[in-house]
Formats: C-alpha cells, structure tokens, sequence
C-alpha cells in the first residue's frame, strides 16, 4: 500500500470476535455491547413516523438515458432523504450472488484464519472492527472485513484470502461494476449541481473505492446493542448491498429511525460527508445505523467512494450563487484523519467543515 494511502493511519484497538462470542455462548451479550439507554433500538415497528417503501428508488436505466423525472428523482432524494434505492442497475445478479457468497465464505472461516488478515497496528484494511478509540467505549454488535479495492496500486494483496477460491475474482467483479455504477450516478449529481457531467469526477481528481463486509451475528437481546452505531460517511458516496433479504440498515428522518426494507438485488445509495461540503449543504449525508435480532445473521456489503486524499473540499462555485457559503475549503487529508481518529457519534463529526456558527 501506498505510504499516503488515506487509510494509513486509521487506527482502531483490536477487540475480540462477535462471531466468537455467539458461537460460545448464544445467550451472552458482554457489558461493553449493551448500548446506553438513549441509544438504545426500539425494535417495535409501530413506533416508526414513516414507511420504508417511502424512501425514493430510481429506475437506474431511465436515469442515465436522460429521463427527466428520473433525474428530478434523484435531486428529491438527494435534497430530502440523503438514502435511496437503485433498480435496473445493470449489475448481473451472478456477480452480485459471487459476491454474496465470497463474503459469506470469508466469515464462515475458522477464527484463527480469518485472524491470518487482521487489520495491522496503523491500517483499517483487514479483519476486525473501526472506529475504537477506547477501552471505555461502547462496541457494535458485529464484525467486518476491510478491503481497498481501487485504484490497483493502493491494494494490499496481503489482505486478500488466499484459502477461498474465487473471492479475488468477485470482489474485482462487483468492483468494476460498482465503480460504472459509481460514475454514472455522479455524472447526473453533476448536472444537478450546475456542472458538465464529468465535474464531480474531475473534483475527485482519482475516485478511490473501498469495500467494508459487514456480519452481524443474532443476539439474544437485540434492543440492547447496535449492529453499526450512527453515524454518516466520511467519503462521497457508498452504495451498500443488503446481503440478505433481513431489514437492518435504519436511517434517520425526521428524529426517528425509519428501516430500509431490501429490495431484491436492488442497491441502496447514499450522499457522504463530501458531496454534502461540495453541494453547500444542498445534499446532505444522513445518519444511518444497523440494528440486530435474534434469530438470524445478517450480511451487508458497503463500497465508499472517496477522493484523492491531497485535494481540498469545498462548496463549488454553482452551489454558491443562491446561497451564502456554509462550508470550509478543507484539505481532505486532513478531514478525513479527523473522522478516522474518532469513534462513531452521528454527525459530529461535519462540524469540522463547516464555517462557524452554521448549524
């Protein structure tokens, strides 16, 4: 890996295996995982303000043949909602199900292979858990696996299970296909946002992807931990695949948590920290977190796009004529060291790109 890869100097403290945990002792659910009480999942479906079929899915196909009220669509959700649904997005349900599949077979591992590509001292890359900076701290109820995946050069092959045939080939496969995905979506956000269709992608000057893998084994008391604590992303977008057909993402809207239903082999997307800095706060990213149950394991895959570490993030100049300036021209490097050195706490940290005194 490269020396200045944006992930070199993430950090998080090793804590052990969730998976473990279960697999010992179904039942326990150690002190350090149960939440407190205002964090705390209310599981009961009835309390939710909205319903999940009311965030936006966009038809990627009309989208990107230049339908109007696709596009309109998609500036809704962006404004709105932060989150939405992609159908017709061209991704082979093979390579999704290969996907599916590679991460499946990587957790089913013995421990002590998966422990083979543990994340390092100073890395993020590998097997283990974010965002710890403490021993105090509460954890997720969860495990993942860290990947790099473009551009090539800043891969660390280490990381890559040798012992699972075919998990290299899927993962290069969903990434290609993610990254067409990734550019066609930005191309329109451009257009939105009074540029030519390849400004977001020049303003990236290299569209970095990374791949997190996510399970969240059951718990038997799944009102008191969080598969994923709240928070939003640090990059500019990240398209998630909801490995099993279980609803556990939740949004925050309106004060509330509002579940995110799968829809089969549908991709669910959502604006990031930087595309909310480059809109002027048009877009904004959304709170998310993950919520566990007892009876069965869940599965995600969550693939980031971030920009070249070097480049400074800032409101465009279009996303500033009907609107005062309300964010900070920042160097990503810097903004994103700030995120990585922090545990998991909602919308803290955008403080740190904002102009003072905006809320």
């Amino acid at each position: 890996m490269k020396e200045d890869g944006v992930l070199g100097w993430g950090k998080s403290l090793p804590v052990p295996s969730v998976q473990e945990i279960v697999r010992n002792d179904p039942k326990f659910v150690p002190e350090r995982y149960i939440q407190d009480h205002k964090n705390r999942p209310v599981l009961d479906s009835t309390t939710f303000g909205s319903d999940s079929s009311d965030i936006p899915v966009i038809d990627f196909s009309l989208l990107i043949s230049g339908d109007e009220d696709e596009l309109n669509k998609l500036d809704f959700a962006c404004k709105e909602w932060g989150f939405f649904q992609i159908i017709n997005h061209g991704v082979a349900v093979m390579v999704l199900s290969k996907m599916k599949a590679a991460v499946a077979a990587f957790f089913d591992l013995p421990l002590e292979e998966k422990k083979k590509y543990s994340m390092a001292e100073n890395d993020l890359q590998g097997y283990g858990q974010a965002y710890v900076v403490s021993e105090q701290q509460k954890l997720d109820w969860g495990d993942l696996f860290f990947l790099i995946t473009c551009p090539l050069e800043d891969r660390n092959m280490k990381y890559l299970p040798t012992t699972l045939p075919g998990f290299r080939e899927a993962v290069e496969e969903y990434s290609r296909e993610l990254q067409r995905v990734n550019e066609e979506i930005m191309a329109k956000l451009s257009l939105l946002m009074g540029m030519e269709e390849d400004g977001l992608k020049k303003l990236h000057v290299v569209m970095k992807q990374s791949m997190r893998m996510n399970y969240y084994p059951p718990c038997s008391k799944p009102d008191l931990v969080l598969g994923v604590s709240p928070h939003s992303d640090g990059g500019s977008l990240t398209i998630l695949l909801q490995a099993d057909e279980i609803t556990g993402l939740q949004i925050k809207y309106k004060e509330g948590w509002l579940p995110v239903k799968p829809i089969p082999n549908a991709l669910v997307v959502n604006v990031g920290d930087v595309i909310e800095a480059w809109s002027n706060g048009m877009y904004k990213s959304i709170e998310h977190r993950a919520i566990t149950n007892a009876s069965n394991a869940r599965m995600s895959i969550a693939t980031f796009v971030i920009p070249d570490v070097g480049i400074e993030i800032g409101p465009v100049e279009s996303m500033m004529q009907d609107r005062s300036r309300r964010y900070k021209d920042i160097k990503y490097l810097d903004y994103i060291k700030h995120v990585l050195d922090r545990k998991m706490d909602g919308k803290a940290h955008t403080s740190f790109l904002k102009l003072e005194g905006e809320p």
